[in-house]
């Protein structure tokens, strides 16, 4: 009489329970650890890229001119400012003569007194090659004895050897004074070249040493990119190569360039290829020196051949490649790849066929005993 309730509370439980657990199971495998992980796919094609290298650089002036004095000096003046255009041979500034010109007339009175020996000398010569020769014929008709002729010839000697230091010394002298008077129109700051100031470094008043640059000129004619590129996708890269640039100031607008060159010298430490690239046409508003530019460099185009999206490219321990689709299950292929372009697109050289399908982005890290769900979009991923 008291098994039937029991009974049908079981029933009930049960009842209760069992939907609860193929529930239960259910979410565990749709939506729990056990549950199939999204992923996006997409097919090997075969197309033909056009490779590009990205880099990053500043401008720089190919001419630059640091003017500045020859010796240390104090600035007497200086007319130019920042950003003024100056011409050739235009005079910028000038120094503090200090004692120059005191030098300079101190060497041109060394000068004349030079001059003033110099011409006591070749009357002295003059005379005594007039007294040699006369007491030489003296001697030939027995006047005189050959002592004399002896001490004659020796003074006629001992002029010419003062003669020649006399022309030695004005020779110095001549050479000193040039020295000085060139010494002298250095103190004005000249420009070697067309271009526009960029740095004035000294203020009137302002001391500076020999070879410390006062004014700073380039030619804004030649502006150019110092771009660094990486060396592993460097590949290709030459001069003469188009190139298209933005500037930092101006994210909007690309300039036309072209490679220039390569340099010789890449940077061991940063593993960076460097190589200058330049404007074809000039900017209507020069840059600033130093401001950073943007830089893509366009590679001869490749011809067609399988592709895949970078976004596919996975490493598995020490191999590379990507996760296959077949026939329903994952699988990690080895691939061998090519060059690749900005677009995201890199070439198959081995491992895959043109039709094959690759995991481009999952929800989650892949093993081989993933189970997967095909869908069109994974929430946060563009692509």
């Amino acid at each position: 009489m008291k098994k039937a309730p029991l009974q049908g509370r079981t029933l009930a439980l049960l009842a209760v329970i069992i939907p609860l657990l193929v529930l239960f199971i259910y979410v565990g495998l749709r939506s729990g650890p056990l549950a199939p992980v999204a992923v996006m796919v997409a097919s090997v094609e075969s197309r033909a890229i056009t490779p590009a290298l990205f880099g990053i650089g500043s401008v720089e002036a190919r001419y630059t001119y640091k003017i500045g004095p020859t010796f240390a000096g104090r600035v007497r003046r200086l007319d130019v400012h920042v950003g003024d255009q100056v011409n050739a041979g235009q005079v910028l500034g000038e120094m503090e003569p200090v004692d120059i010109d005191d030098r300079v007339r101190a060497q041109e009175s060394a000068f004349r007194r030079a001059e003033a020996v110099l011409r006591e000398a070749v009357a002295r010569q003059v005379y005594a090659r007039t007294q040699a020769r006369r007491y030489e014929r003296l001697l030939a008709v027995r006047s005189t004895s050959e002592e004399i002729v002896t001490t004659k010839r020796q003074e006629l000697q001992i002029a010419d050897a003062a003669l020649s230091a006399a022309r030695e010394d004005i020779a110095r002298a001549r050479s000193d004074r040039e020295g000085l008077i060139a010494q002298r129109s250095n103190l004005r700051l000249i420009a070697p070249a067309d271009g526009v100031v960029v740095v004035r470094d000294a203020d009137p008043g302002t001391t500076v040493v020999a070879g410390q640059a006062v004014v700073e000129v380039i030619d804004p004619a030649s502006l150019w990119i110092n771009v660094r590129f990486d060396q592993i996708n460097a590949t290709g890269l030459a001069g003469g190569l188009p190139a298209r640039i933005v500037l930092r100031s101006r994210g909007g607008q690309t300039l036309p360039g072209r490679m220039l060159r390569v340099e010789p010298k890449a940077d061991a430490v940063t593993e960076e290829m460097l190589a200058k690239v330049t404007f074809d046409t000039k900017p209507e508003q020069l840059p600033p020196v130093g401001e950073l530019a943007e830089v893509t460099v366009d590679l001869p185009a490749l011809p067609a051949a399988p592709l895949v999206p970078n976004a596919a490219i996975q490493r598995e321990g020490n191999k590379v490649g990507v996760w296959q689709i077949v026939h329903g299950d994952l699988r990690f292929s080895p691939v061998t790849f090519g060059a690749s372009d900005l677009n995201g697109n890199v070439q198959v050289l081995d491992g895959l066929k043109i039709g094959d399908q690759v995991v481009t982005y999952s929800e989650k890290a892949l093993t081989a005993r993933s189970r997967i769900h095909v869908v069109d979009h994974i929430p946060g991923v563009s692509g």
